[in-house]
This record gives C-alpha cells, structure tokens and sequence, in this order.
C-alpha cells in the first residue's frame, strides 16, 4: 500500500499534468479531439501501473491500523504517513464464453420452439402413425420413424419449457425444485439492442452533419458498454446447470426435425414447396394459427448473433475507435432484431387507447354477453370449480 500524502499527491500531479498538455496542445486538440482521449488513457494507465507495482510492499501484518492509532516505536507523526488502500479487487466482468455462448443458442432454439416446429413434428408424427400421411418407405418416412425413437432418450418439452423459463423468464411454467426464473432478461435484452441501434444512427447522424471527419460522433460508448455488461452479467448467473447440454441435444433434434420437414414425400403430402412452408401450413390447417415464420426466424438468428457477441470479450474495450470496429458486428443485426420485433408487436392485437370508452361489467343480476365474458377474461362458475 501506499502512503496518504503519497496517493494524494499523485493524483494532483496527474491533474496538474493533464491541465498543462491541454495548455500545451490547445489549438491540436480542437484539431484531432482524439488527442484528448489518448491523453488521459496514458496518465490513467502510468498511476494504474505506478499503483500496481507498489501493491503489496511494505504492508505490515494489521493492514496498518496499529500506525494510524499510533502504536509502537516507529508510529508516524501525521495522519500523511499512514498507509491508505486505493480500494477492494473491481468487480469481475470477464466470464467464460461457453456459458453465454450456450445461452445464445438456447435462444435461437427458443424462438424456433414458440414458432412450433416441434409442435409441428409433433403432430407429423401423430398422423403417421395414424397412416392419414400417405407414406411408407421414403425419406420423410424413415426421418419420423428415427425422430420418434431418438425423442425418448432427449430432454421433453417440459424441461425445455424450465430452461426457457430459467435463463430467458419465457413461458409461464413452474422453473423446477429449487429454481427460480429470469424475468429481467428481456428487458436487459431489449436495452442493449437499442443502444446499440440508437450509438450507430447517432454515428450516421453526426457523419452528415458534422464539419470534419475526425469530430467524435454523437454516440456514446459508456451506455452501451454498461447495457452489455448488465445482459452480459444476468446470463452469466442464470446459464449453469443442463443448459449447455440441453442447447446441444436440442440443436441436434432441430437439425434432424428440418430434414423430414425438408423430405420430398412429406412436403408433397401439403404441397409445400419447402420446409417453412410445410411448417405454416400445418400450423393453419390444424391448430388455426397463423405465425410469422420469416420474421421469427430472422429474430432468432439475429438474437444469437448479438448473444454470441456478449460472449467474447468485445465489450471490456474502452477505447473509442476498437469498441466501435468491434460493434460494428453487431450493428446490422440490432436493427434487424428491432424491425422483427417491432413487425411482431404490430401484427399483435393491441388494446384500444385510454381515451376510447369501455363499457363496464354489467350490473349484478343483469344477462352477461358470452362475447363481453370472454373479451374480459370471465368465466362460468361451473369452469371456475373445475
């Protein structure tokens, strides 16, 4: 540790040298702003260094308390000479990437899971087994046999659903003993997305209307930064356990599901004329939904893409220009994942706005419209008792 008039006059000789460059090189500064930033990253980094190469010398036993209480021959005189501690270890923001890697593609499975392509396997299986699918011995054929055998030794959809509900706080099951879900996660997932969307319209803004290319852009990179590292920190504490076996197993099943999905025989059995398409027909044709298979699925992959990038060690940089090289990864795909999910949200019905009148419940006694009870979430008694 050092000593208090030691750290004291350190960090005002760093600010004293700060203000004399900036003296020195005010008409370069308004020049290359840049100058600024790597001006004050080289003294932060000379006391980082400074700090660090006296840690741990001459620290006695008891941290330095018997000096500061003045015990012992050799006590100091003023409160200066004692020994005084630049703080605790900072807060671990690295993680290994396996987890976070294993919950991005979780989340690709997710989306495709609440699309219903094994709910479409499902029943693919459910008619073959019937023979209402006219065939036998072709690829689609073989593929739902094998896929049926293989589904008794995989994880079920229940324990899926906990997985989602665990890591991402999706679906509304019960997270298993012991268990608790992740309701922050999308949240903490949105606001990364939009900063990220909003640094880099920011940056095209100030591209078009700024004097000189070497101007900083209007982004900045510290909300940015922080967003990730929340998204990145809540993954790291919901991803242990099953998961990254169960995004192994699952990937593999959904792989071998759009291979019979892909299949000649059972595409022609619905006239489809590729896999996505056989999956929305039998979503329509038996469950009477109709789903946004292009947009889910571009949701799905973007949201991995920008996971996946969370899991390396991109967004630890602090330097402008490498943080901005490194999020221009992600940039595209931000903005797709925003269009998909904003199209989603539209396509919802979306309750009428506060202004518009709504008819109360009727009053006690009075015959209840079946459309008014199911509109506003009532049930028969008989229902309720069930």
């Amino acid at each position: 540790m050092v000593k208090t008039n030691d750290y004291d006059g350190r960090n005002d000789q760093a600010a004293k040298l700060l203000e004399e460059a900036i003296k020195n090189l005010g008409p370069e500064l308004i020049a290359n702003p840049q100058l600024a930033e790597i001006l004050n990253r080289k003294i932060d980094d000379q006391l980082n260094e400074y700090y660090t190469s006296q840690n741990g010398k001459g620290t006695p036993a008891d941290g330095g308390l018997a000096d500061l209480i003045g015990l012992g021959n050799d006590a100091p005189n003023n409160l200066g000479d004692t020994q005084i501690s630049r703080g605790v270890v900072d807060y671990d923001d690295t993680v290994k990437s396996d987890r976070i890697l294993a919950s991005a593609d979780l989340y690709y499975i997710c989306i495709h899971e609440f699309l219903g392509v094994f709910r479409v396997m499902d029943k693919l299986q459910e008619l073959f087994r019937a023979g209402t699918l006219r065939i036998s011995n072709g690829e689609g054929a073989y593929g739902l046999y094998r896929f049926d055998r293989r589904n008794i030794l995989r994880y079920q959809q229940r324990d899926r659903l906990q997985a989602y509900r665990r890591v991402f706080g999706y679906t509304k099951v019960n997270p298993g003993p012991n268990a608790r879900p992740n309701p922050q996660f999308h949240g903490l997932l949105t606001h990364f997305i939009a900063e990220t969307a909003k640094y880099w319209r920011d940056k095209r803004i100030s591209e078009v209307i700024r004097e000189r290319a070497t101007d900083p852009t209007f982004g900045s990179i510290a909300i940015v930064r922080r967003s990730g590292l929340d998204l990145r920190n809540n993954l790291k504490n919901s991803s242990y356990g099953y998961i990254n076996v169960l995004r192994v197993e699952t990937s593999q099943a959904l792989a071998e599901a759009f291979k019979v999905l892909e299949a000649p025989d059972v595409r022609a059995q619905f006239g489809a004329d590729n896999a996505w398409e056989l999956i929305e027909l039998v979503l329509w044709q038996y469950f009477r939904e109709s789903v946004h298979a292009s947009t889910m699925n571009r949701m799905a992959v973007t949201g991995r893409e920008i996971l996946r990038w969370l899991a390396e060690p991109f967004v630890l940089k602090k330097n402008r220009t490498d943080f901005e090289a490194l999020l221009y990864r992600i940039a595209e795909a931000a903005e797709e994942w925003i269009s998909s999910e904003e199209g989603m949200r539209i396509s919802r019905p979306t309750p009428p706005p506060r202004n518009v009148y709504q008819p109360g419940p009727p009053p006690n006694g009075a015959r209840r419209d079946p459309v008014f009870s199911r509109s506003h979430g009532l049930m028969p008694a008989a229902k309720l008792m069930q």
